[in-house]
């Protein structure tokens, strides 16, 4: 699989993906900030969230069906929420535009047909499935159209639904492992479940991590995980000020999950033997004389 020139997959290094999220509590000038540090922390790429409006979401209603009833988000209506965690489609041509600079790949999940329409006038190299829209055929139909590869996250779906909308996707996409739950539990996460999905389906694996640190990211690149996503928020008061804050990481951590992760992939080598031992012979057992032997 190519994404913007960057292969993803085979022997190519894991491709880390800093998603923004609505942690720019819609402020533009945080989000410039968040994609200054995703570059320098050394991320692969960075990931928005588009939707036009919370109508695009939701229904703007208040009974038990429409209110959380658990979580960090807890009593609170989702139109309310999505309206607060929108990121403004007229910023994203700038925060396009300064990603590359970077030298990262800019990228989106869209949530409507008019979200993608947007997003294909910026030129957007790939296209997220966010979990909860797995089960919507007619949006990956619809974003498959634009000929763009596809990432698809598994968090919330059946088996029979992530089948249907693998059925679905034309041309290459890969697929994220990911627990829908904020933040996950380290003991819930089933990394192995990768595997899973690449033998099943053949296609590069990866995962979306809601998890608090970032354990899991190196489990899984260690398992063989070719995508990273980890949600990435600027440090001090926002911890606490961000709906995404609890499970994201600061610039410095999120720096220290990059280098690990850079760290595990150099630490596990090849698998190719080597006899040579060239470097080891000074330390192996031999008979030696301890004094002077007469030979013939």
């Amino acid at each position: 699989m190519n994404l913007a020139d960057v292969p993803i997959g085979d022997d190519a290094p894991c491709f880390i993906v800093a998603e923004l999220s609505c942690n720019h509590r819609g402020d533009l000038e945080t989000a410039r900030q968040l994609v200054d540090a995703a570059a320098d922390a050394g991320a692969s790429s960075v990931k928005f969230q588009l939707w036009l409006s919370p109508d695009d979401m939701t229904l703007d209603r208040d009974d038990s069906r429409f209110v959380l009833q658990a979580g960090p988000w807890k009593g609170r209506k989702l139109y309310d929420l999505y309206r607060e965690a929108q990121t403004p489609k007229a910023w994203l041509p700038e925060l396009f535009a300064r990603a590359r600079d970077r030298g990262m790949v800019p990228f989106a999940s869209a949530f409507s047909r008019a979200s993608v329409d947007f997003l294909e006038t910026l030129d957007c190299p790939v296209y997220k499935v966010a979990s909860p829209e797995l089960p919507w055929l007619d949006l990956i139909e619809y974003m498959g159209q634009t000929g763009k590869p596809l990432i698809l996250s598994t968090g919330s779906a059946t088996w029979a639904e992530l089948n249907d909308a693998v059925d679905t996707v034309v041309g290459n996409f890969a697929l994220l492992h990911c627990v829908s739950a904020y933040p996950a539990s380290v003991e819930d996460m089933n990394l192995l479940r990768m595997e899973t999905l690449r033998d099943w389906f053949g296609v590069p694996v990866g995962l979306s991590d809601h998890s608090l640190g970032y354990v899991a990211d190196i489990v899984a690149v260690t398992l063989g995980a070719d995508i990273i996503e980890k949600h990435l928020m600027m440090g001090g008061d926002m911890l606490d000020s961000t709906l995404d804050g609890g499970f994201s990481l600061d610039p410095p951590g999120f720096a220290a999950m990059v280098s690990a992760i850079r760290s595990a992939e150099a630490s596990a080598g090849t698998s190719d033997w080597d006899d040579t031992l060239a470097d080891k012979q000074a330390f192996r057992r031999r008979a030696v004389a301890g004094r002077w032997v007469r030979c013939g």
